[in-house]
């Protein structure tokens, strides 16, 4: 008898065990456990949201055509890193096709936020209804895209690309006294930054009788693509004419300088040169006096962009335009701003 009653005690005292462990696991896969050291969210894994998730971009870069280029994606890139933010990239090599691609992965990723750069203005409409659909906001950078539905995007973050053409536009007025013959490279065709830098350096033609377009064609924002046109431009039966340049980006510029020099002509001299970005090689074009003009368009908008993430995150509205604080500089100022150049 006191053998049964021992093996009774045994087996309830396990019975009891087996339920306390069954009901402990219970509840921690239910809630994760009260008091836990959490796995992910700001404290753990960075991400800024403050809601214990960390947030993940799939970022659509247009490509490396040019120095203003690599900086923004060094900009975009480094600016996630520091705050923890798992980044999706993807260059796209100027081509839409891979830029929708990419938006469509991302899409199947389930990523937080997408932050696209629209290589053209047209043709996003479709993919962007499908990032709306799948409850994925998406971010324009550097570029706009031409939508019936300005719910498709929460914010654009970019130049006003107008102001810079008419501010390139201002700036070689005032130089020849209203009065150039100008050969012009256009940027990459479609593109929101060549149709606007054209339209605003076009509003100040109107204004300058003297001043007129003879040549136009884009260099598609390349360096060699700018140095080939100018060389055909140069060849061509106004090629003597010409005595100022006007290129939509310092690339295109800065090959179009090597062009100058080769037909045995002085770049910045014999042919004024204003061109757009601001990059650290067109300053030192102007302390070498072979560039006049370079209008900023600030590339370092990684800060930017990742405060707008993080406002998305959080629910919040953005406004649908954020502008990029810049400059224009002339060769007067290139010596002393040359080692401030980041890009």
């Amino acid at each position: 008898m006191a053998k049964n009653t021992a093996v009774f005690r045994a087996a309830s005292i396990a019975l009891t065990l087996l339920v306390a462990v069954v009901g402990c696991d219970s509840r921690s896969e239910t809630t994760g456990g009260t008091g836990s050291t959490p796995t992910s969210g700001p404290s753990a894994e960075g991400g800024g949201s403050g809601s214990g998730k960390k947030i993940t971009v799939g970022f659509a870069q247009v490509g490396a055509e040019s120095a203003w280029r690599t900086a923004n994606s060094k900009s975009i890139q480094d600016e996630a890193a520091k705050r923890g933010i798992t980044l999706k990239f993807s260059d796209a090599r100027q081509k839409q096709e891979e830029q929708i691609k990419a938006v469509r992965s991302f899409i199947a990723q389930k990523v937080d936020v997408i932050v696209l750069a629209p290589v053209v203005t047209t043709g996003f409409e479709p993919v962007l209804k499908e990032a709306k659909a799948a409850g994925i906001p998406v971010i324009l950078s550097d570029r706009r895209a031409a939508v019936s539905d300005e719910s498709l995007y929460q914010t654009f973050i970019g130049s006003d690309f107008i102001e810079e053409g008419r501010r390139a536009g201002e700036w070689l007025a005032k130089k020849t006294n209203g009065k150039a013959v100008i050969a012009e490279l256009q940027g990459t065709p479609g593109s929101d930054p060549a149709i606007e830098r054209k339209k605003g350096f076009q509003e100040v033609l109107d204004k300058n009788a003297g001043m007129k377009i003879v040549m136009s064609q884009t260099g598609d924002f390349t360096r060699a693509k700018g140095k080939e046109v100018m060389e055909a431009f140069l060849k061509s039966p106004d090629g003597a004419k010409i005595n100022a340049l006007y290129a939509h980006n310092d690339d295109m510029a800065l090959g179009a300088i090597q062009a100058i020099e080769e037909a045995g002509k002085k770049p910045g001299t014999d042919i004024i040169v204003v061109s757009i970005d601001g990059v650290h090689d067109a300053f030192q074009a102007m302390v070498d006096g072979k560039l006049n003009c370079t209008v900023e368009c600030n590339p370092l908008i990684g800060p930017q962009i990742f405060d707008a993430v993080e406002k998305v995150v959080k629910g919040e509205t953005l406004p649908k335009r954020t502008k990029v604080e810049e400059g224009v500089f002339d060769q007067s100022q290139a010596a002393a701003e040359l080692p401030n150049r980041k890009y």
